[in-house]
């Protein structure tokens, strides 16, 4: 069993917030850091008033995290913070823990981190400062990160680099963990593979107002990271995605379209060529060259670029189709209303 920690002194208590927070903190064998993590986050939490609550995600620990979690919950109930334990069937990553604890948070504002103590729940008034100044979502930016450089550090700022640039939102850490969203915007988001850390692209996609602020960034102390250098080509392969789905998903003949005028462009490109070697026009430019449609390997590249044009059309006509019976069926609509303003109301 842990040794209890003593009781720290908390900040004074501020009342006038009207946020209700809900932290949401997935866990995957942490055991070691569960204790101390509980006693900051509701620290500042009580310091922040209002309603408040600490959702954890038991992502299948195997070193019974979960049963800290849940002696945490018992020995402390009636001290002004609500607790909750949910507990995933086995390890799915992440992304699905996180997944889970958005979909079961109460709270009007989400607030995501880690369970590794990494993430400095001393940042959390400062998100939830920053909200009330009329943003929807802000990503926290380990500044100053206290991970090895080789192996961590410098491949995350390559896949932001990357990631800001593909995904048109100029964030300079997307892999932190530590955000804060109103949870209005998260209600219609399901998360899949790895696609948490890109949520405030999607969102930002549909008109949230996104900022980041700095944020402290700690050294592991107990236990070890669960990423490695591999995550970085997960990155690459999910910002494809969620590039297609901010900006084509309810227009993929769009995407798909453009594809095939490229391929029929090329086709082009190639018949004319062909055209160009069997009557010998290269005389025209001073050089003497000819060659009939079979003796050049132009004719299959013609018939591949003809196909490939039409595959990228057949693709587009097929997930227009699908994306109507998406929406239709499940009477949805491809925009989001931020607000309503009626004469009658004035």
């Amino acid at each position: 069993m842990p040794t209890p920690l003593p009781e720290p002194a908390y900040p004074e208590v501020r009342t006038d917030s009207a946020l209700t927070v809900t932290v949401v903190i997935p866990v995957f064998n942490e055991k070691g850091n569960l204790v101390p993590l509980d006693h900051e986050v509701r620290a500042q939490l009580l310091s922040v008033g209002g309603g408040a609550e600490i959702l954890y995600v038991d992502d299948g620990s195997t070193d019974g995290s979960a049963d800290s979690v849940a002696e945490i919950i018992r020995a402390s109930s009636g001290d002004g913070i609500r607790r909750r334990l949910i507990r995933l069937g086995r390890n799915y990553g992440q992304t699905a823990a996180l997944a889970a604890g958005i979909d079961l948070a109460e709270g009007e504002v989400v607030v995501t981190m880690d369970g590794d103590r990494q993430n400095d729940p001393a940042d959390i008034p400062a998100l939830l400062d920053k909200l009330e100044e009329g943003y929807d979502v802000v990503s926290g930016w380990r500044r100053r990160r206290r991970d090895r450089t080789l192996t961590r550090t410098l491949p995350s700022r390559m896949a932001n680099r990357l990631v800001a640039w593909l995904g048109d939102l100029p964030l300079h850490d997307y892999g932190c963990t530590l955000k804060a969203y109103r949870r209005s915007l998260l209600r219609d988001v399901r998360l899949y593979g790895d696609m948490h850390r890109f949520l405030p692209v999607y969102l930002a996609r549909i008109g949230a107002r996104v900022t980041e602020i700095e944020v402290s960034h700690r050294p592991r102390t107990v236990g070890r990271s669960k990423y490695g250098l591999r995550r970085v080509f997960k990155v690459v392969l999910d910002l494809v995605l969620i590039r297609f789905m901010a900006r084509y998903s309810a227009r993929p003949m769009h995407f798909f379209g453009q594809a095939g005028l490229l391929f029929f462009s090329l086709a082009a490109v190639v018949t004319a060529a062909m055209v160009t070697f069997k009557y010998g026009w290269l005389r025209l430019v001073g050089i003497e060259y000819q060659a009939s449609f079979i003796q050049t390997p132009l004719p299959a590249l013609l018939a591949t670029f003809f196909l490939g044009g039409v595959i990228c059309l057949c693709f587009g006509v097929l997930g227009e189709i699908l994306i109507r019976t998406h929406y239709e069926s499940q009477g949805l609509r491809p925009y989001r209303v931020a607000g309503v303003l009626d004469s009658r109301e004035s």
